[in-house]
């Protein structure tokens, strides 16, 4: 521990802290655009500049060390001119139409314009005019707004290990681009859009579906169907100023049904269906000599992912759709059945927290009735703006539930927006399929928390079951190539593409740098997701009463015939 003075406030701070930090510890809040928490602490967009006595230059708190006795000043006059005039200098370059910007109100520059009060700025000169990448079907980048502030970067590069995007050229010709100025369409992009929450701007957003849903929504001769991610219920909230992590599962169906939507239904169904079919062919893999470790399969961003850098684990991956998908095909092929409805004129909107969600539901190979399993894709910002666009008062809203015949679900459903759900979720179906038996217990902790890498060796049946969860496109890797050197041998992997899982996925709330700082936002909203899944009566997929009766009803056994052809799809190296 060292002691040093903040502002003349003295604090003891451990050794390897920084000026940012120990200022912090001190409650007081020093301003910053590119630091970004573990992700990017480079100091260089200069705002968090401060004065050390006995120092000649100003020194950016996000990467100075603390020492033994140091004193800090983050509040004198050459601070704050300097703070000011390395803010009008980044807007000389920024492009100002904040009212049609999708970030307004929610941008980190906005806020320290209106904090620092620079309300115009003095260096008007020459401007850059990029054109804007819209080719992705997931992500937008339009760098007449970005920065330089290099998170999105990082994310890609470090966290992700994606590394499509890095800084080009020097000087006033510097920009954030991929190889050659490709498109994002044009890389191995897993359309994540973990560059997105890391985006402080407008600079990176998600490719809007808005108008198309409503053009659905305003055709009579469409039968419009929705259905929403677990993830989902536990972030909407927080898009109407409600806390982190709150559960919003009733208004959401009731904004949704005020919309307009046909039907509103649970992609947890879908997870649930999902189980029985992944844990199916499992036990298949598992008691038969099967193809081994089997890799789940329910995360596009992860998928696409592999298909680029581990086109040799394609066949470990499992075959079954991801849940939206499959619920997709299920509702224009089981439910168009029972309705009288020709799939043609059924309309899937899916309400993801994810962006490579937009992808995945264009893949040639996701139209199990001859038609696309899912027409649309909106990340919960999306539908947070159409509600709001709709005049609904969100926090007002009554509980509503979702409508029949898919209107229930189990909580292992619930868990699968966070990182070891999934795992979790197959774990108690798998356990009770093998062994013949019901559990009380049906908790499986060694799968849960935010760490990078989780493993755990379970006696399921007299056999020894070895799996491991990763979250995070350069965890999965890590994993991977362990298993591929013969380091590791796993017999069941869950990954999820984004860090923390489904809960902090690409098309999710975003949250300021400060507040990732504070709050562990993963853990939060994850907890979220815990206890409704101890809410509800049914905590195992097999035992859905609507699942049971969809497979006596009309797929058969799971991983049967027509199960697979609905259910199931492949992949392909890139």
């Amino acid at each position: 521990m060292v002691n040093v003075k903040i502002n003349g406030i003295a604090v003891s701070v451990p050794e390897e802290y920084t000026v940012l930090q120990a200022a912090k510890q001190a409650g007081i809040d020093i301003p910053t655009l590119c630091y970004l928490k573990d992700i990017n602490e480079i100091g260089a967009c200069r705002m968090c500049l401060v004065e050390i006595k006995g120092g000649k230059a100003l020194q950016t708190a996000c990467v100075y060390p603390v020492s033994e006795g140091m004193e800090v000043f983050t509040n004198t006059p050459k601070v704050r001119a300097a703070r000011k005039v390395v803010l009008e200098l980044i807007l000389s370059n920024h492009e100002k139409k904040c009212l049609s910007c999708v970030r307004s109100t929610n941008c980190e520059l906005q806020r320290l314009a209106e904090e620092l009060g620079v309300d115009a700025t003095r260096f008007e000169g020459e401007t850059q005019q990029q054109t804007i990448d819209d080719f992705s079907p997931s992500i937008v980048r339009d760098n007449n707004k970005c920065i330089l502030c290099r998170r999105c970067v990082s994310v890609c590069k470090n966290v992700q290990t994606v590394g499509v995007i890095d800084v080009q050229e020097r000087g006033f010709a510097t920009h954030v681009g991929c190889s050659y100025d490709k498109s994002l369409a044009g890389t191995s992009c897993a359309m994540c859009g973990q560059c997105i929450a890391a985006c402080p701007v407008g600079a990176l957003r998600e490719k809007d579906s808005t108008d198309i849903v409503w053009e659905a929504l305003a055709d009579e001769s469409k039968h419009v169907v929705v259905q929403t991610a677990p993830a989902v219920r536990v972030a909407l909230g927080e898009e109407f100023g409600m806390p982190i992590g709150t559960r919003v599962t009733g208004k959401m169906v009731a904004a949704l049904k005020m919309l307009g939507f046909d039907r509103t239904f649970d992609t947890n169904t879908g997870a649930d269906v999902t189980i029985m079919e992944e844990g199916t062919e499992f036990i298949d893999r598992f008691t038969n000599g099967g193809k081994l470790p089997l890799i789940t399969s329910c995360s596009p961003g992860w998928v696409k992912f592999c298909e680029h850098n581990f086109p040799d684990f394609l066949d470990n991956l499992s075959t079954a759709k991801s849940p939206h998908e499959m619920f997709g095909a299920l509702i224009k092929s089981y439910y168009a059945e029972k309705q009288g409805i020709d799939p043609k004129d059924i309309f899937v909107v899916s309400v993801m927290p994810c962006t490579a969600k937009k992808f995945e539901a264009q893949r040639d190979e996701l139209a199990a009735t001859g038609y696309p399993d899912v027409d649309a894709v909106l990340t919960t910002r999306e539908l947070a703006r159409m509600i709001k666009e709709a005049g609904i008062k969100f926090t007002e809203l009554k509980d509503e539930e979702f409508d029949a015949p898919f209107g229930e679900a189990t909580g292992a459903a619930t868990i699968f927006g966070t990182t070891g759900g999934v795992m979790e979720a197959a774990l108690r179906t798998v356990s009770e399929v093998l062994t013949g038996k019901s559990f009380d217990q049906v908790e499986y902790t060694a799968v849960r928390g935010t760490e990078d890498i989780k493993e755990a060796s379970l006696e399921i049946a007299g056999k020894t079951v070895n799996i491991a969860v990763a979250h995070g496109l350069g965890n999965a890797r890590k994993v991977l190539e362990s298993v591929r050197s013969g380091e590791k041998k796993y017999d069941f992997i869950e990954i999820m593409g984004c860090p923390g899982g489904c809960v902090t996925g690409g098309g999710q709330p975003i949250k300021s740098a400060k507040t990732w700082a504070d709050v562990d936002v993963k853990a939060v909203r994850a907890k979220a997701l815990y206890d409704e899944d101890e809410s509800l009566t049914i905590r195992k997929s097999h035992e859905n009463p609507v699942v049971k009766k969809l497979y006596a009803e009309y797929l058969g056994e799971p991983c049967g015939t027509k199960a697979h052809q609905l259910l199931h799809t492949h992949y392909h190296a890139r």
